[in-house]
């Protein structure tokens, strides 16, 4: 005879009532962020109805309409074509572009600077260690301002003037007969080719096409050598032998970029002292040079610390298996304990390179034209909208830091345990 198989038996489900909405924990969740949703709203609505309201009693109303005005300023640090009969848009384009330079060469120099204080710091030679241990300590104890101020001075006091320069006995000279340190701003070679292909129109910027081609030279190279490498390392692992492939790499990296350069007649522009002053080569004048400096070497203070705590989170044990295997130290630390210590290094370094960005907007104290000197300074001075002009400048650096937030996110993704 079969036996009869019984299923469980459903309770009935309470009916819902309004009451459950705080008295049910499948429910009060969802209550409270409704309820703060709602407020949160009602804040911003009555924030924006305020700011409105006095507006109009101020006789204003709120449009970006001034971007298309005229802005009548000079700006002194220019990567795009700029003159003063442009609007106050292309001169918040030409600071926003000054300040992406000036994050991106402060967070390179910052990183090496704080990697090799970090590791010195270490350094079983106490010299080296006590001194990387005052660097640390003196830079990062004292306001990032102060240092910008005395990098801008000695910029313009300690260097010499360019008519230190001029005649047979000279005071001064150039480095390599090709880098000039005045007092007017460094100048140095400028990359120029004898073949002209003419700009790219994409409306906002025209970039040469000829630079183009060679950063996307570089570029491909890069990815090709890559695949090369991956190849190799998939031969490797079928066979059990990795083919030859170093002057496969060489050629792949830097054969296509120097064929094409010689197309198209790359060649160096020197600076050459004419007058009161050097003319040809590229500028970089002495604001941004004191911006450099002072963000790279107060940030890299910090950054230092950022290694060592990382490389001393990895157990000695790491240490000791690579020098049994024979390895030096140095590359020990290079194959070893860095990538490693990367894992615990990667997410504070975020926050550094986050307040190198930010801390960009000093460079109103030295007159360097970034963003903040632009479009948070002389345009709301000039067209009286602070409200649209802070707003927009806000948005503008949190678009930058979300944007380095998520490329390193990324980065620090890939660097991290894989665990299966």
């Amino acid at each position: 005879m079969a036996n009869a198989i019984s299923l469980p038996s459903r309770e009935p489900q309470e009916a819902f009532r309004l009451s459950m909405l705080l008295n049910d924990s499948r429910y009060r969740s969802y209550t409270i962020q409704i309820v703060v949703l709602m407020a949160l709203m009602l804040g911003i609505a009555w924030l924006v109805d305020n700011t409105v309201r006095n507006l109009a009693l101020l006789g204003k109303d709120f449009s970006f309409s001034f971007l298309w005005s005229k802005a009548g300023y000079d700006i002194n640090q220019q990567l795009i074509a700029y003159d003063t009969q442009m609007s106050h848009g292309r001169a918040a384009l030409v600071g926003l572009l000054n300040t992406l330079v000036l994050a991106l060469m402060s967070c390179a120099l910052a990183t090496v600077i704080g990697v090799v204080a970090g590791v010195l710091r270490l350094s079983g030679n106490p010299i080296v260690a006590r001194l990387m241990t005052v660097y640390v300590e003196v830079f990062r104890n004292i306001p990032l301002l102060m240092w910008i101020l005395v990098f801008g001075a000695i910029m313009s006091e300690a260097v010499p003037a360019p008519s230190a320069f001029k005649g047979a006995n000279a005071s001064a000279s150039m480095i390599f007969d090709a880098v000039a340190i005045t007092n007017r701003g460094v100048f140095v070679p400028v990359p120029l080719f004898d073949r002209d292909l003419g700009t790219l129109n994409l409306g906002v910027v025209q970039p040469d096409i000829a630079t183009l081609a060679v950063l996307f030279t570089i570029v491909a190279s890069f990815l090709a050598n890559r695949a090369l490498l991956r190849h190799a390392a998939g031969v490797q692992s079928r066979t059990g032998e990795r083919p030859v492939t170093w002057w496969k790499s060489l050629l792949v990296l830097f054969a296509p970029t120097i064929v094409l350069l010689w197309v198209l007649g790359f060649h160096l522009g020197y600076p050459e002292l004419r007058g009161f002053n050097f003319q040809g080569g590229l500028q970089l004048r002495n604001a941004l040079i004191a911006m450099w400096l002072g963000l790279s070497v107060y940030t890299g203070a910090f950054i230092a610390e950022t290694v060592r705590a990382g490389i001393l989170a990895i157990s000695k044990g790491q240490s000791e298996a690579a020098h049994a295997l024979g390895l030096r130290p140095g590359k020990t630390m290079r194959l070893v304990v860095l990538p490693q210590a990367m894992r615990v290094i990667v997410p504070p370094l975020i926050s550094q390179y986050l307040n190198i960005t930010k801390n960009t907007s000093l460079g109103l104290a030295v007159g360097y034209m970034d963003l903040r000197s632009t479009l948070g300074g002389i345009t709301i001075n000039q067209t009286g909208r602070e409200l649209e002009g802070m707003l927009l400048l806000m948005m503008i650096y949190l678009a930058i830091s979300l944007t380095i937030s998520g490329v390193m996110n990324v980065f620090n993704a890939r660097i991290g345990l894989k665990e299966r």
